[in-house]
């Protein structure tokens, strides 16, 4: 009994759309397409879907996909001192754009012990730089070998690990010696739910329909932020 009042509680928050106002992922390949070191044909892979997607025709999930295609086909061959830059640099031009909810939250939860937990599905380079910002304890990114020249391979790493959030967090409460007691988790979309669906006080933030429908139907906390106003449904 002792040594579980010693156990910091957690709190888990997807990062991107739900902290950060946009993808960590998009602005790092935009970067990299804008300094050349991506081609410029890179863009044309998400294109098409980011139109749908702003168009209300086509999801953000289709078009983050679509991102990541045009990243994971263009990675292979670029110095790994360039690519750190570079997300230094964007991670310094776009720290301060983060949703006052959730900004918030994370103030709160650091000042009551909480043990705070990221993930996203952007490199791990640039979810770390950001997270470190922000205050995170841990951060889980996307992993992308780096060979002994310092070059990228083009080969994606631990994708069964970051691909499932829930996996994460039980890794994180085991290795940390954390509680699942009073712990928290902030999603966005229908992917978070396996995350949401273990913790005690799951939130839904700007969520998308499917992951909406399942928060009402499950009685979960609904927060929506919106120019100046956040108000919950």
């Amino acid at each position: 009994m002792e040594g579980n009042k010693e156990m910091k509680k957690v709190a888990i928050f997807d990062i991107d759309g739900t902290i950060f106002r946009s993808s960590l992922l998009i602005e790092i390949t935009e970067a990299l397409v804008q300094e050349g070191t991506f081609p410029p044909q890179a863009h044309s892979v998400y294109e098409e879907a980011y139109k749908k997607w702003h168009e209300r025709e086509g999801s953000y999930e289709e078009y983050i996909g679509a991102v990541i295609e045009a990243f994971e086909q263009n990675i292979k061959g670029v110095k790994y001192t360039d690519f750190l830059k570079l997300a230094k640099n964007v991670i310094a031009t776009n720290h301060s754009r983060v949703y006052r909810y959730t900004r918030d939250l994370v103030k709160e939860l650091q000042d009551k012990d909480y043990y705070l937990l990221a993930i996203s599905n952007s490199p791990r380079e640039i979810v770390e730089e950001f997270g470190q910002m922000i205050g995170f304890n841990k951060v889980y990114g996307r992993v992308y070998e780096v060979g002994e020249d310092g070059i990228f391979t083009g080969r994606a790493l631990y994708t069964d690990l970051i691909s499932d959030k829930a996996k994460i967090l039980e890794r994180a409460v085991e290795k940390e010696g954390l509680t699942l007691d009073d712990s928290i988790g902030v999603g966005d979309t229908e992917s978070d739910i396996a995350f949401l669906e273990m913790v005690k006080t799951p939130i839904c933030f700007n969520p998308n329909k499917k992951l909406y429908d399942y928060a009402k139907s499950h009685n979960w906390k609904i927060i929506v932020e919106r120019k100046d106003v956040v108000y919950s449904l």
